[in-house]
């Protein structure tokens, strides 16, 4: 069976930093891409990162230059790090499996499998 297990959500001042990892078991780890989403109260969901299986990248404009996503394969584990933390990401973060190798796109009809999520609250 296929699961997602997020961990690492939390409380934090703002310009503060935390890592959120993602733990996979049951599927080919390395050979999908991995996208990181929020979702805050009222908001729908929204695309934060995409990591493919070629290693490339790609970020959401309000992420970029803060936040770094990455994975280490040996452990089928996905991390978001994310620095200099506002208030308006506070949100339930999310990562999820695509369906494809690819970072097509970072909407949530790309992705097939999906994390429990993790709560970040951001405070000024």
């Amino acid at each position: 069976e296929v699961q997602l297990v997020e961990s690492g959500g939390g409380l934090v001042q703002a310009g503060g930093s935390l890592r959120l990892s993602c733990a996979a078991s049951g599927f080919p780890f390395d050979d999908y891409a991995i996208g990181w989403f929020r979702q805050a109260p009222g908001k729908e969901r929204e695309g934060v990162s995409c990591l493919s299986a070629t290693d490339s990248t790609y970020y959401a404009d309000s992420a970029k230059g803060r936040f770094t996503e990455s994975r280490d394969n040996a452990k089928n584990t996905a991390y978001l790090q994310m620095n200099n933390l506002k208030p308006e990401d506070t949100a339930v973060y999310y990562c999820a499996l695509s369906r494809t190798r690819f970072c097509y796109a970072m909407v949530p009809y790309e992705y097939e499998y999906w994390a429990q999520g993790t709560q970040v609250t951001v405070s000024s």
